[in-house]
């Protein structure tokens, strides 16, 4: 039998840990964890974490180009998703329609980090 694996995290390199944490808390409504921590902050909403490990003397993503795209993940209802986070004051890309078949946005750090969150066309929320 094959080993199993466990839930993952994306993990991030970040200039200021609380800074980024209370963003992913702000923005896209995380919780934050392990606050004690002196080089890591993890956060989580659903399924959805992300680990934030300090490297204040490493490249800022918005330095790394494409690079700085990290993860794609669904969702159920990716227009409601863009009015929370919008609302949260957070600056994501308008809903588009894919021609693969996805509804995405785009949803920028304060870091310079992209994530994309898309629904498959079709599908109700």
């Amino acid at each position: 039998m094959a080993p199993k694996l466990s839930p993952w995290a994306f993990v991030l390199a970040v200039h200021d840990l609380d800074r980024s944490a209370a963003w992913c808390r702000d923005v896209l409504g995380c919780r934050v964890r392990w606050a004690e921590g002196r080089n890591w902050r993890l956060v989580e909403r659903d399924g959805m974490r992300l680990m934030l490990g300090l490297c204040p003397n490493d490249l800022a993503a918005t330095e790394t180009g494409s690079h700085n795209w990290f993860g794609y993940l669904e969702v159920d209802d990716v227009d409601a998703l863009h009015a929370e986070i919008t609302a949260r004051g957070g600056r994501p890309t308008a809903p588009r329609d894919a021609p693969y078949g996805m509804r995405e946005i785009v949803v920028t750090t304060i870091d310079g980090h992209r994530i994309v969150f898309g629904q498959e066309m079709g599908a109700s929320p």
